[in-house]
């Protein structure tokens, strides 16, 4: 609507510019005098035609007893367009023709709310163009094997799926054979591919750039994703935030600031100085330049500017208000499990004896766990491949509570943890223990590789922290804020994730449902928190806190009592997001001085009140100055979009 009313008002309004006789004598071009009834004519269209939509919304606000920004637009542009229609028609001076100013305030009002109205819908738009590229049809693999093709829109939860070389992932899932490096940009904003392998998620939309991978399908339309990300941007949309509210309060006390100095502008030079002219000529000015342009778009414009940012940067805020709060947090409580580390086993460590080298006691290690659908079985055989080859196992056998056997090369090969050596009657040699005893006073899971009966070496498993949470933690305690962990493991293993990324405060041994009393007594300390967790177990906490920020939306999109989700699972998002909220707040207060503080000082010189010494705003440097006070805060707002939210170390 904006948009279309935009482009029609400023083709008529060029007409009324260029015939108005303020202009032709400012360029020195003379009007004919046949046509000086364009001005009227074409600016009377523009005020019902380009006018309406701020006209219709004065009845609402007035019912409601809140005069805003479509009563002050409104009544700028109905005196600009009552005085001009009087001075065409001879009942008051030349000096009031307002033609081109009233075509121009109706233009420039179009202009930035269609501007707004077009960077609200870019961050939903924007989104709704990744669905768009979504695979139309998918190569669904059959129960004998058999690939065939089908619309996407068949796919149900359950379903295999090939995904080639270069192709995008038709729907969430998992990968369930093969692994590539695949493009996530299009949901976290990280440039570089990400490697999924066997038992890692997909989403849809992704792109696996170098190698055919088989995906099992969990979720499908409304559920996946893209679908969550859509819905959380459209709540942060319709989501209000606080210095929104205070335009809105600006823009209402505004109206009574104009209409006062209106009403006293026109007491003084009609009834004390008895100047008539001038007493009209003044208190027109003063309604005409009150109009809220500026003020209009001093917030929204931000918002909306940083809500596209963000999402394009895999920051969805569902919350304007959490954005906002943000910038003031002093502490950020991490959630250790899925957050600050990967939230699944890997190998931190591996030691060899007996003339054994440790990719020796890997590769073994790895053979044999290779047909073991465990956790820590996973986590050797992909050390071991990363190391070298694995070779061939046979005769695999699971030995329940102490570990598992198998055959590699000719000889019998087992891993476990103490259990085993008991079973097998070996004892840890000593060498060995002065490796595995500082592993187990760190909380690592230790298992055992033994060869023909003799221990050979053994391996460190425990949750492996994540390569950018140290970068997070560093960056956040540069800028002043305190940087916590709670977790729900045993203290000694609490204390070496906190030792490894340098955190000042650790809460171990914490139940899940007891992880809001953590955050309710950083609180009480008198400290602002933003938690961060990954949605599932921290739900309140999460509710609780300050800023809620759920980590990982491809693996919870729907979280509920997050203001903010990190489409990734990098925890320098947090970073981002505050340089977000900082950026977008210093951005809203310099709009809001700069616009508030023009209308501040523009209505007493409008007013006349320096006219004593000569100095007198006229009606047509007003709307001049209106114009631009509106145009330096759209392009103040638009610096925003400069802001490089990307991680960095």
């Amino acid at each position: 609507m904006f948009r279309t009313r935009f482009w029609w008002s400023l083709l008529l309004s060029v007409p009324v510019v260029f015939t108005s006789h303020m202009i032709s004598g400012w360029l020195g071009y003379h009007v004919p005098e046949g046509l000086t009834w364009v001005a009227p004519l074409l600016g009377t269209v523009v005020y019902l035609y380009g006018g309406w939509p701020f006209l219709a919304g004065v009845p609402a606000e007035l019912g409601a007893r809140r005069p805003g920004m479509m009563t002050l637009v409104a009544m700028a542009i109905t005196v600009a367009f009552g005085s001009s229609t009087l001075a065409t028609f001879g009942v008051v001076g030349p000096e009031l023709d307002f033609w081109w100013e009233l075509v121009l305030l109706v233009v420039v009002m179009l202009l930035g709310h269609w501007l707004e109205m077009r960077a609200l819908g870019q961050a939903s738009g924007a989104l709704e163009a990744l669905a768009a590229l979504l695979p139309d049809r998918a190569e669904r693999v059959g129960p004998d094997g058999g690939i065939e093709e089908v619309p996407a829109a068949e796919l149900g939860s359950g379903d295999t799926v090939l995904v080639r070389s270069g192709g995008r992932v038709p729907a969430d899932g998992t990968v369930v054979r093969g692994s590539a490096a695949v493009d996530e940009s299009m949901i976290t904003g990280e440039s570089r591919t990400v490697t999924r392998a066997e038992g890692d998620r997909v989403v849809a939309g992704t792109v696996a750039t170098d190698s055919t991978v088989r995906v099992r399908v969990d979720a499908v339309g409304d559920d996946t994703t893209l679908a969550g990300i859509q819905r959380l941007v459209s709540e942060a949309q319709e989501s209000r935030s606080r210095s929104q509210a205070l335009a809105d309060r600006a823009a209402a006390l505004l109206f009574w600031f104009a209409l006062t100095a209106a009403v006293i502008t026109a007491v003084v030079w009609g009834l004390v100085l008895g100047d008539g002219s001038q007493a009209v000529e003044r208190t027109v000015t003063v309604l005409v330049i009150a109009c809220p342009h500026a003020l209009g778009l001093a917030i929204p414009l931000v918002i909306a500017i940083s809500t596209t940012l963000s999402a394009r940067n895999g920051i969805l805020v569902k919350d304007r208000l959490a954005l906002e709060r943000t910038r003031l947090v002093d502490t950020v409580l991490f959630d250790k499990t899925g957050t600050l580390t990967k939230g699944a086993p890997a190998v931190t460590g591996t030691a060899a004896v007996g003339g054994q080298s440790e990719e020796r006691v890997l590769a073994l290690a790895g053979a044999v766990e290779a047909d073991s659908e465990h956790p820590l079985a996973k986590a050797i055989v992909r050390a071991a491949r990363a190391v070298g080859p694995v070779p061939e196992a046979a005769d695999f056998r699971s030995l329940t509570g102490h570990g598992v056997r198998a055959t590699v090369e000719g000889t019998e090969v087992h891993v476990g943890g103490p259990a085993l050596l008991d079973s097998l009657g070996a004892d840890e040699p000593a060498d060995l223990a002065r490796s595995t005893g500082p592993w187990r006073d760190r909380g690592a899971t230790v298992l055992h590789v033994v060869a023909d009966g003799s221990v050979i070496g053994a391996l460190s498993l425990a949750d492996e922290v994540r390569p950018e949470s140290a970068s997070a933690v560093r960056r956040l305690q540069a800028q002043g804020v305190r940087v916590a962990m709670v977790t729900g493991d045993a203290r000694n293993v609490a204390d070496e994730v906190a030792r490894k990324l340098g955190l000042d405060e650790v809460f171990a041994q914490v139940l899940p449902d007891q992880k809001d009393a953590v955050v309710r007594d950083l609180q009480e300390r008198g400290h602002r928190v933003a938690m961060v967790g990954d949605g599932v177990n921290d739900a309140p906490a999460l509710a609780r806190a300050d800023v809620g920020v759920a980590i990982g939306a491809g693996t919870d999109v729907a979280i509920e009592s997050a203001g903010v989700v990190l489409a990734s699972d990098d925890p320098r998002g947090v970073v981002s997001v505050r340089r977000l909220s900082k950026a977008g707040y210093r951005k809203m207060i310099q709009n809001l001085v700069w616009a508030a503080g023009y209308n501040i000082a523009a209505v007493p010189l409008a007013a006349g009140v320096l006219a004593p010494v000569g100095i007198v705003l006229a009606p047509a440097v007003g709307a001049v100055l209106m114009s631009l006070s509106t145009i330096i805060v759209a392009l103040n707002a638009q610096l925003l979009r400069g802001l490089d939210l990307r991680p960095t170390d």
